[in-house]
């Protein structure tokens, strides 16, 4: 492919420009044109930063797309980075298959929520500084995606978790956003122990086989080294392939909002909705399943982790699609989504179907985009209001975003020959024909499959209770809740800000006075711009072009994406053209036999309807009563809104728990042991600086009798050394 694929290096420079740019001059540039032409003049960079890359990510695509299967794989050498006795790590990139497909997702989902967010933040002061966080998140993902080693996956990995970090704690002085902020990056910190612990256990498995191996090619961690060799090794050392692989996936769980480390990414819809779209819908959480396709030979190698990854994400895609029915906030309902849709990636590669997981990330990437960012202009057309039971009817209002968002709903609920049916079919069809995920002779995979079947039903039946909330259904239930609230009933200080019920009523300790009191939030007119709060005058309005532009594109790959990326096999055979590299295509079959293979499209047809239809019996007419106040939920949807109680659980264990082990810690080992033993070393120098002053009377005839006593010693111990060497001793 000649030349073309060093265009990877422009694809990552240039959004690391606009970086610079946004950061170092963007200020001056909007005082000097004047905040509208200069937010605009800024805001257009940002997306042309991100726009050409996915061009030039396309030009890359055609030429690999020509070359033969067997040759899609190039790396294109930077510069020469780490190079140490034993381990070399060069900065390099790969262009094949699997990084230019993220190229594209990341760089074109990336430009449309750019572009979306030129309107949304279009009355935030701090327009340029977003635009830096937004343009350094991409070069970020592209690092990670493009880099030839685990360690440049690993700096782009902790560089999305960096910009996630600065993007949830954008209004860093709401302390919600705040803690939201922390919350995110101490949990990944977790994940990212066990990425860094597998690739030591990597580094010290194929370091130690060097002779055996016999290469002198020191790059342990770059993928072109590693995959040749891995299997055989893996395949002599059976333990190490499990503990590998699992370390791995700790770090994938972090990252992809698996349970038990999900809890951060729900509380990350604090951030702005457009960084809800790009980073916790899109593409950063989806890293965990690029790092399992990118690393499959591992995973293939163990069946016990190949079972763990389907577990989990089963679980993971049951638990948070039953919290979903606890939630009022439109953003966190598809927030708990999110969560629960990447447990079906995860499903699929337990099973082996890696090529599934990552034709459901893309697909997610449409309708989930397509969703966040139909959320952002319902709440921009309710005065930025979230809560659903507030909601009712828009449909009338804002027809460009119900009409987008409604396609969005049913490519999530699996509506045949939408973009989410194809991709979940998929993934049911693999895990119930599973041959991979076993736990001794417990198929696993199948157990996980059926669960989806479920999880399937429940998520069509919550995204349905979101879409009648919201949008009403016509002729049916025409009721605008807001419209019963008193005119100017409460003071609505938020700006392009995007609400949280946390601020009013947790401000924490705030001892050095950093963090606005709502008094301070609401005298701010510089910084937030007062709009009028939602009551029965509020009239919703459309978005302007800039934003219903994106939602536009996006519900038209929603509806056509999935067909042309499953039609001919077209992604199976562009990511994995010879199958996976130890499991053979028998294995890894894709249809489960017997009556479930006959009736799986049935199934899952009908998962998808059943779940719709619950939902249009309970809510075509509207709110019902018993949802309308929280003191009159039943029992499970008030468990479900606290999260079955785990996410109180961890964070108390976190906080309280992790207290009480560190006061346990100071007085039983620092006070009990360190302590004791300086203290006793300093107790015995006492007692024998006592002992010998006895003899310090200052009478010299006391003196004198020790130096004969000394004498006398010395003289004995001679005599018996002598005896000794004379033989007397014997």
């Amino acid at each position: 492919m000649g030349g073309t694929a060093d265009l990877i290096k422009l694809v990552i420079l240039l959004p690391l420009i606009g970086f610079f740019v946004q950061a170092f001059v963007g200020k001056a540039v909007v005082n000097k044109l004047g905040a509208a032409k200069g937010k605009r003049f800024m805001g257009g960079l940002a997306v042309l930063f991100v726009a050409v890359p996915f061009v030039l990510g396309a030009i890359i695509t055609a030429a690999l797309a020509k070359m033969g299967h067997v040759e899609r794989s190039v790396v294109v050498q930077g510069f020469d980075w780490i190079n140490i006795a034993g381990l070399n790590i060069p900065f390099e990139f790969i262009v094949d298959p699997l990084s230019m497909t993220m190229v594209l997702v990341i760089t074109g989902i990336g430009a449309l929520i750019h572009l979306y967010a030129t309107g949304y933040m279009a009355e935030e002061k701090d327009y340029t500084r977003f635009f830096t966080y937004l343009n350094l998140f991409i070069v970020a993902m592209l690092l990670l995606v493009c880099g030839n080693n685990l360690v440049l996956m690993f700096i782009g990995w902790e560089g999305v978790g960096l910009c996630s970090y600065l993007l949830i704690g954008f209004w860093y002085k709401d302390i919600a956003n705040a803690k939201a902020a922390n919350k995110a990056f101490i949990v990944n910190r977790i994940g990212d122990w066990g990425f860094m612990l597998g690739m030591f256990g990597l580094i010290a498995l194929l370091a130690g086989n060097a002779s055996a191996l016999g290469t002198e090619d020191q790059r342990w961690l770059s993928y072109d080294v590693i995959f040749p060799a891995i299997i055989d090794i893996l395949r002599q050392n059976p333990g190490w392939a499990t503990i590998i692989a699992l370390l791995l996936f700790v770090g994938a769980m972090g990252k992809s909002a698996q349970f038990p480390l999900y809890f951060w990414l729900p509380d990350a819809m604090a951030g702005p909705t457009p960084v809800s779209a790009l980073i916790h819908a899109a593409t950063m959480v989806t890293a965990g399943v690029v790092m399992l396709n990118r690393m499959h030979p591992i995973f293939e190698m163990s069946t016990v982790a190949m079972g763990v990854v389907a577990c989990i994400g089963a679980f993971t895609a049951l638990f948070a699609a039953l919290v979903a029915f606890g939630q009022t906030d439109i953003k966190k309902v598809l927030a708990y989504s999110t969560v629960s849709q990447l447990g079906f990636m995860f499903v699929a590669c337990g099973v082996g179907a890696f090529w599934v997981g990552m034709f459901h990330v893309i697909t997610h990437a449409f309708f989930k985009a397509l969703l966040f960012l139909g959320s952002g202009a319902v709440i921009h057309a309710m005065a930025h209001e979230q809560d659903m039971r507030k909601y009712g009817n828009l449909l009338k209002y804002i027809k460009i975003t119900s009409w987008t968002m409604i396609i969005g709903w049913l490519a999530i609920a699996g509506f045949p020959l939408l973009s989410g049916f194809w991709s979940k079919e998929a993934i049911l069809g693999n895990a119930l024909g599973n041959s991979v995920a076993y736990f001794g002779d417990t198929n696993v995979g199948i157990i996980a499959g059926w669960i989806l079947l479920i999880v399937a039903v429940l998520t069509a039946a919550y995204m349905t209770r979101l879409t009648f909330l919201t949008f009403g259904f016509p002729g049916v239930s025409n009721e605008e809740r807001w419209r019963a609230i008193p005119a100017h009933a409460e003071h609505h200080d938020d700006h392009a800000h995007d609400h949280h019920e946390e601020h009013a009523h947790d401000h924490g300790p705030d001892v050095h006075g950093f963090f606005f009191t709502d008094e301070e939030r609401a005298a701010h007119p510089e910084e937030h711009e007062h709009h009028h709060a939602l009551d029965k005058d509020h009239n919703p309005h459309e978005v302007p072009p800039s934003m219903w532009i994106p939602l536009a594109v996006l519900a038209v790959l929603s509806i056509g994406g999935g067909w042309i990326l499953h039609n001919n096999h077209l992604l199976q055979h562009w990511l994995y053209p010879e199958g996976l590299s130890t499991l053979s295509p028998e294995v890894v079959g894709g249809h489960p036999g017997g009556w479930v293979g006959n009736w799986l499209m049935v199934m899952g047809i009908g998962a998808g309807f059943a779940g719709i239809i619950y939902g249009f019996i309970v809510y075509r007419k509207g709110l019902p009563k018993r949802e309308n106040e929280e003191k009159d939920w039943d029992d499970f949807r008030t468990q479900a809104g606290n999260q079955f109680g785990y996410d109180k659980f961890v964070m108390e264990a976190g906080t309280e728990g992790g207290a009480t082990v560190a006061s346990w810690f100071y007085k039983a080992f620092d006070k009990g042991f360190i302590d004791g033993i300086v203290h006793g070393l300093a107790f015995i120098s006492t007692q024998i600086g006592r002992g010998l002053r006895m003899f310090q009377t200052g009478y010299a005839r006391m003196y004198a009798l020790m130096m004969l006593a000394g004498a006398v010693g010395l003289l004995v111990y001679f005599a018996l050394i002598a005896q000794r060497l004379s033989g007397g001793g014997n």
